[in-house]
């Protein structure tokens, strides 16, 4: 089955079928015919004809920092749900949290024909913004925020000062565990968040204990180990994710810590583990699959002509559970 057999059997011109197949003007009269025929014979018009006329893929890339985490995985599907309605296919690259393969795929997918792309984004370089200029196709943004892009990201200050007023109830010797300070969002805007809350609770930044991990439950774990030979007397821990404190509750329950009688604790993401472990994990509801979906919303703008680069903050949930100290 051709466009030539559905025209005939239409009873429309070839041209007629063509400009509906490619979103031209056809009366709604002939419309329904074309697709009573289609949907009949269930005809499929050839992908790699279709791009060589419109010069477009129907392929979207996505890079992702890292493949297995709740939170990226709530942001993907979030971007395949509106672009799958868009006729969209997604193409995605996991980075594992490396540059330099974040900057090789971002000149891969500009080279090898997507139509546009979706970089959830961790740390933002030079290199970074050097590759994002460069770029021939459209390109939002997704977990950071940089001037003169579309961009979706999370308020993570904000977010990072209200569970930690929580945690910081009847607290005297502090601790933090965040992630490095180059990835402005879960790095800087947390760390940030915290010590507003901490300043609040009158506490001076330098009676902190701070440490820097990654962002895996064993990191946190280690962290958490570290942590206690740092400062033994902790009674409170603020960590800069879910999986962190998850490792962090693990070692202070394997030491005999009380949670939260002896050690309150709170992380940022509301993941189903933290949900479901004892105690349940106070933490932060961020809105990732809302997320995807505007950032994937943005970029059919992008690719529709409309120039604007909007940036939207997403908002958020406190979520108090067991692991910090009632009112």
């Amino acid at each position: 089955m051709n466009i030539n057999e559905i025209a005939k059997l239409a009873g429309v011109s070839r041209a007629t079928v063509s400009r509906y197949l490619n979103n031209g003007y056809v009366s709604d009269e002939k419309k329904e015919r074309i697709q009573e025929v289609i949907d009949r014979t269930g005809y499929k018009p050839s992908t790699q004809a279709q791009t060589l006329r419109t010069k477009k893929t129907r392929l979207i890339g996505v890079i992702l920092p890292k493949i297995n985490s709740d939170s990226i995985s709530r942001m993907v599907a979030g971007i395949s749900v509106v672009l799958k309605e868009a006729g969209y296919q997604l193409l995605l690259a996991n980075t594992e949290n490396r540059e330099k393969e974040e900057l090789e795929y971002l000149r891969l997918f500009s080279e090898n024909h997507v139509d546009g792309i979706i970089l959830i984004a961790t740390i933002i370089t030079r290199e970074h913004k050097r590759a994002l200029k460069a770029l021939q196709v459209p390109v939002v943004l997704l977990g950071q925020r940089l001037d003169g892009y579309s961009c979706v990201y999370q308020d993570d200050c904000l977010a990072a000062r209200d569970v930690s007023r929580l945690l910081l109830r009847g607290a005297g010797k502090i601790g933090c565990i965040g992630v490095t300070q180059q990835d402005e969002a879960v790095g800087a805007g947390r760390r940030k968040g915290f010590l507003e809350a901490a300043g609040d609770a009158g506490i001076a930044e330098d009676a902190v204990s701070f440490l820097e991990t990654g962002f895996s439950v064993e990191d946190g774990y280690r962290a958490m180990d570290q942590l206690l030979a740092l400062c033994p007397g902790a009674d409170a821990v603020f960590c800069a994710t879910d999986s962190i404190a998850l490792g962090a509750l693990a070692r202070l329950q394997e030491a005999g810590r009380q949670i939260p009688e002896e050690v309150a604790l709170a992380g940022v993401g509301d993941t189903v583990s933290g949900r479901i472990v004892s105690p349940k994990l106070t933490s932060v509801h961020f809105y990732y699959k809302t997320s995807g979906k505007e950032a994937a919303r943005l970029l059919l703008e992008l690719l529709d002509g409309n120039e604007a680069r909007k940036q939207i903050k997403m908002g958020y949930r406190v979520e108090e559970r067991g692991t910090t100290r009632q009112r």
